[in-house]
Parts: C-alpha cells; structure tokens; sequence
C-alpha cells in the first residue's frame, strides 16, 4: 500500500497534524494530481478554529486545502485526455446531485503529496502562470471574481466599496479595476492592507475607524453613496458602517463568512432606498478558466498575491499566521 503525507484536521477536538496517510488510487472519471502548491484560506482558520463545520463530511477528519495545483500523477477510467505531467489547477469543489461540495472542507483537499479529484474539475495551467499564482486562483481569486461579476453585476464607472483587503479583498480590488468600476474605496484598519489596496489599484483607502469616513465616500461618489459593496472581512460591524455609505438600489454582497447574526439597523430607509443585501459562496464553473485566460493574457497578475511559501509541517504555523494576520499576509502557500 503507497502511502503519502497529508495535513489532516480532526473535527471534534479541531486538532491538526501531518499524517501517513493511504495514498488514493483514481476510478472511473477520476485523476490523481501530485501537488506542487495549495494555499491557506480563511476559511481553513474557521475549520481549525470551529466557526465552521463541514456540511456533508461523512466522516471525523479531513485533509485541508481547497486552492491546489500540481501535475497529473494518474489517470482512472474513463477520465478523458488527462496525460501523466499536465499541469493542472483543481475547482474549489463539485456538484453531486445538485449540491455544491468543498473540496478540502466535504472531501479531502490539497494539504498533501496527491490529491484525488473528478477529471471535470481539472483546467490546464499555462507553463507561464507558477503553481503557486495558479493554485490560488480557484477561491482567493474566483471568489470574488463570482462577487463582482456575477453577484454584484458590477457595471463599468459604477462607485463601488471593498471592505477587507485580505487575501480576497486585494484581489476583489484588482478584479473591480479589470472590470471598470469607479471609484475603487477600500476600507481596512489596517495601514498595510490600505496600501496594498492602493497598489492593487483602488482609487482611496480608508481606515474603518475614520470618522470622516462617510464624508469622504460621499465626495469620491458626488453624493450618490456606493452602488456596490463589498464584505470580505465576514464581521458585523462592517455590515453596519457599509449600510451608512450605500446609495440608492446599492447592494451590498456578503463574501466574508462568520457566525453572527445579520441585523439591518435602519430597516426604513432599507426598504425606501430600494437596497439588497445579496450572499456569495465560490464562483461559477466557468470562473477558473476565463482567470487563467486573463492572467496568462498579461491582464490579470498575481505575483504579488503569494506572501510566503511554507512545507506540509509548517501548516499549523501558517493557519496561525493568518489567523493573526502576521505580517499581513495576501496568501500563504503550503508546497509538499
């Protein structure tokens, strides 16, 4: 039996470590990738932490890792062209009957040596794009590329707002640039993450804390408020200042997750202004590839999203990392 290391977290003592694990043998319409790199998501810090549970995991462990890129290692039946050395990039997750499941999160992710996945999921990576950029495009890039595109049908010239400038919120800045919108606010307590967000191309950056924070988004919009919004921190608080600053039939979108209730403060001027509040999760199927066109296209870059990169045994250390925001991480990237 070949064995391989795999970072698995065990829900109900949310414990993780690095194990020898069975490695998987591919069936019919699967493939066996070797990973080369996956990152470490927020949303890896609320399944360590407990803020969030898997839904459908038919067991107590899983391996981590949703943001994965590597090589062909093994083709099952039936699993169409794939040959042994394509590189490739795996979807975030997989429709089974209907209902989306999380790689990583449902199923076994990429924090590991192989990783098994449906060779539907699977879309070629260009030799110019580097596993490390192309493994994060499937949830730190797609994500909110759903969020602008999709969700928030953001329209060229249209004032728009990003709250957290994380690992989703600078790439929901440089997305919102691709697609014409103006002005670009970005919102972050923190200095770092406000210049990043400027070097990532919004048009202003402010503290949250700012208490001129409402004048200042009134003058960049001339008095119209946001047309869209954008939560990617998941925290109540920003919802709260977000409702302040949204203009007439403004919507704000929820990408950032927590536990905490949802509460519409002024739920008159809500309704009289015509406004939505709208939830994301992840992004169309069709997302990963048009994001791997554009970046291997020169219009999309994203050699300044991978922070740092760090082996299998260091996990628990970049989950810290980033629950922490230890030097104010855009991705942290775990390469076996």
């Amino acid at each position: 039996m070949a064995t391989m290391r795999a970072v698995r977290l065990h829900l109900p003592t949310r414990t993780l470590g690095v194990e020898e694990v069975e490695r998987p043998v591919p069936g019919p319409g699967q493939v066996l990738v070797k990973v080369e790199a996956a990152g470490v998501c927020l949303s890896d810090v609320h399944l360590v932490e407990g803020s969030l549970t898997p839904l459908y995991l038919p067991g107590e462990s899983v391996t981590l890792g949703h943001e994965v890129a590597g090589t062909v290692a093994e083709s099952g039946p039936e699993a169409g062209h794939w040959q042994v050395g394509d590189r490739v990039v795996l979807q975030a997750g997989e429709k089974r009957d209907g209902t989306t499941w999380t790689r990583g999160v449902d199923y076994d992710g990429g924090w590991a040596e192989y990783a098994l996945a449906r060779a539907d999921t699977l879309f070629a990576l260009p030799a110019s794009i580097p596993f490390e950029q192309g493994s994060i495009i499937p949830d730190a890039v797609s994500t909110p590329w759903g969020a602008v595109t999709t969700t928030g049908g953001v329209r060229p010239a249209e004032p728009v707002g990003v709250w957290g400038v994380g690992g989703l919120g600078a790439h929901g800045v440089q997305l919102l640039r691709a697609v014409g919108a103006h002005p670009i606010v970005a919102v972050d307590p923190a200095p770092a993450a406000r210049e990043r967000a400027l070097a990532f191309g919004a048009d202003l950056a402010l503290d949250s804390a700012d208490p001129e924070l409402a004048a200042k988004i009134g003058a960049a919009t001339g008095g119209t408020g946001l047309a869209a919004a954008f939560d990617f921190a998941g925290v109540p608080a920003v919802r709260e200042q977000v409702m302040t600053v949204l203009g007439p039939h403004g919507r704000l979108v929820l990408v950032g997750l927590t536990d905490q209730p949802l509460t519409i403060t002024h739920s008159i001027r809500f309704s009289y202004l015509q406004q939505q509040i709208l939830g994301h999760y992840g992004s169309e199927e069709e997302a990963v590839p048009q994001l791997i066109a554009l970046a291997a296209g020169g219009r999309l870059d994203f050699s300044r999203s991978v922070s740092d990169v760090l082996p299998l045994e260091r996990a628990a250390e970049a989950v810290e990392r980033l629950r922490t925001k230890q030097g104010d991480p855009i991705r942290l990237i775990l390469k076996p």
